[in-house]
């Protein structure tokens, strides 16, 4: 079975995301670093829950509301200078093309 571009794109991001919070100071290391892993997990698997769901609406909305934390935590760490420009904003792209696959997702059961 194939996976959907979501979710392809989704693990890609999160295989790609861990390593680079793994390089940051120590003192960050248990706090944003834990919290952007933490989100990025939890987006994934409310994708997965989606998937299974009969009220797929509810679900999604969470997984939105899941990146939009995702995405504040990342401008935190680059603004923190914990992320460089060039990570943040490869980052960026990412989450806005997920953002935009979920969107269609969720207007799709409009």
């Amino acid at each position: 079975m194939k996976e959907s571009p979501l979710f392809a794109k989704s693990y890609d991001f999160i295989k790609w995301l861990i390593p680079q919070t793994v390089k940051f100071p120590r003192n960050q290391r248990f706090a944003l670093a834990a919290r952007i892993q933490q989100r990025s997990l939890d987006f994934m698997e409310q994708l997965y829950v989606a998937a299974s769901a009969t009220e797929k609406r509810t679900a999604l909305v969470q997984a939105d509301t899941l990146l939009k934390q995702l995405r504040f935590h990342l401008r935190l760490a680059h603004d923190l200078e914990l992320l460089s420009t060039r990570r943040y904003e490869h980052a960026c792209r990412q989450v806005e093309e997920i953002g935009r696959l979920l969107g269609g997702w969720i207007r799709s059961l409009s």
